[in-house]
């Protein structure tokens, strides 16, 4: 009888300890998210390039960059307009610069930098809002042109650029 009544109760004590695991993960994020279950959507305005360089296409492919990564990163919806989160903001910074020199002072490697700064806004929580500038690089060999290497280094770049900001933003790290 009491190896009954202990085994019973040895089964509810697992039960109990396996049902409260499992409510523990529930608000768990494998992409480390730290979103309001009262946020349903976002907006990602047009970044606009003021950087003294212009390059062509380069704001739509980092506006659509960030739009992609919050889309499959997240279940949030994608407005148009009137999103629970907005970002924009703008490139302020492309600019190439000679990174490593070679024995007769002639650049041996160079570096495409990017910068973007950010706008963030909670509209259900103004104390999550953020303003912040971002930036990343791509170095290359200095005999290769810009134009070789440009696609490449742009994607690199907002790869790293566009996580950075998921992360300072929906993940808070």
């Amino acid at each position: 009888m009491k190896t009954k009544i202990l085994k019973r109760f040895l089964s509810f004590l697992v039960l109990g300890v396996v049902l409260l695991t499992l409510q523990a993960c529930g608000a768990y994020s494998f992409t480390g998210t730290d979103i309001s279950p009262d946020i349903k959507s976002f907006q990602v305005n047009f970044f606009q390039n003021q950087a003294p360089i212009v390059v062509p296409g380069i704001d739509q492919r980092f506006t659509n960059a960030l739009q992609d990564l919050i889309v499959n990163q997240t279940n949030l919806q994608l407005a148009t307009s009137n999103g629970d989160l907005v970002y924009e903001g703008e490139i302020v910074q492309y600019y190439i610069s000679p990174n490593t020199a070679t024995s007769d002072n002639t650049a041996a490697q160079n570096r495409l930098t990017i910068g973007i700064n950010v706008r963030f806004f909670d509209t259900k929580d103004n104390t999550k809002d953020l303003e912040q500038r971002f930036s990343f690089f791509f170095d290359y060999p200095a005999a290769t042109s810009e134009s070789a290497i440009q696609d490449q280094a742009i994607e690199e770049i907002y790869e790293r650029i566009t996580q950075d900001v998921f992360n300072a933003t929906l993940a808070r790290w």
